[in-house]
């Protein structure tokens, strides 16, 4: 049984969405972040913090390489920036079904504005940022995509209607 893989934008409800398809399709729930997290000991923010983006983007990749060998029928949650590089997009159609959940820069906003464990997002202008890094990413993900899914005004049981409907 293949994975179904979420990507998408910080704020895109991969987790929230991850979760509900996990209870759902009855398939154990894994988020990359998380896990890289309890491997390392530390938050993803602490890993930006003393590592540096490089470093933690090392640590995803080495992440879904493992996740391509072993795990089978699970929902897997990824970190929004993963499949910006080649390398992992090709790992990520190795896992499973690639399912981009995308959304506007705005809901982002409105998502994610007062969180502050987003080390992308502490700047002064958190919407042009979240606006600029969602353009830069676009093409990457509708490369690793194979099911494309619009979350922007539908709550989580729609969006995780319409991924069991467009994955069968």
């Amino acid at each position: 049984m293949d994975n179904i893989v979420l990507i998408g934008f910080m704020g895109c409800g991969k987790t929230t969405v991850g979760i509900r398809l996990s209870y759902a399709l009855q398939r154990s729930f894994l988020d990359t972040d998380r896990q890289i997290e309890r491997e390392q000991g530390k938050e993803i923010a602490q890993i930006f913090a003393e590592e540096g983006e490089a470093a933690f983007r090392g640590l995803e990749t080495e992440m879904i390489a493992k996740m391509a060998e072993k795990e089978r029928g699970r929902i897997i949650s990824t970190g929004g920036g993963l499949p910006v590089k080649q390398e992992n997009r090709v790992l990520l159609k190795k896992l499973g079904t690639v399912v981009y959940l995308k959304t506007t820069p705005e809901t982002v906003y409105e998502r994610v504005k007062d969180d502050t464990k987003r080390p992308l997002l502490q700047c002064g202008e958190p919407l042009r940022r979240i606006r600029e890094l969602m353009a830069e990413r676009e093409s990457a993900y509708m490369a690793a995509a194979d099911v494309v899914v619009s979350t922007d005004g539908k709550e989580p049981a729609e969006i995780v209607e319409e991924i069991e409907e467009r994955i069968k």
